[in-house]
């Protein structure tokens, strides 16, 4: 209990001294003497005078002819390609071609502006829907088949590139 009312009173005391401000207030220092000068015809140009144009200088440094070569050789392989890596939303999968007919055409009445298709790879008719390019783009369209159809799945797939001719 001494020390607790020890330390209280010492804290008490701490808290109304007033620190010493006379020692900042007197402090000055002048440091005019180190300010550059500025010569005020420099500083400010006149209402009618317009400032010197520059000459054009060309770089010399310059890699516009080896950022042309990338750049075209990336393109000479895009346009070789015929697939793209992608994701596509799997309604249905089974052995049963009718079942996969319905889900189809149900499908189809459900969501009209989605476009679907039947694949068979043997021994298994699949229904898919849609193309995209990346799984966020997807998840709009799977949110709204997932009504629906609460078996869809979202699946890799790869997406067929039209050429343009």
């Amino acid at each position: 209990m001494r020390t607790y009312t020890f330390c209280l009173l010492l804290m008490a005391g701490c808290a109304t001294q007033k620190p010493s401000t006379t020692s900042q207030a007197a402090y000055s220092e002048e440091l005019s003497a180190l300010r550059p000068l500025v010569d005020e015809k420099d500083s400010a140009l006149t209402v009618n005078e317009t400032p010197a144009k520059k000459e054009h200088v060309e770089a010399r440094f310059s890699i516009n002819k080896g950022l042309d070569t990338v750049l075209d050789s990336i393109d000479r392989i895009n346009l070789s390609r015929k697939y793209i890596d992608g994701f596509t939303i799997q309604v249905y999968s089974g052995l049963d071609r009718e079942a996969a007919l319905n889900v189809r055409k149900q499908l189809t009445t459900a969501l009209p502006e989605l476009e679907s298709e039947i694949q068979y790879n043997q021994p298994n008719f699949r229904v898919r829907a849609g193309d995209y390019f990346n799984r966020l783009a997807a998840q709009k369209d799977f949110v709204a088949i997932k009504r629906y159809f609460p078996n869809a799945i979202i699946t890799p797939t790869r997406i067929e590139l039209q050429t343009e001719e």
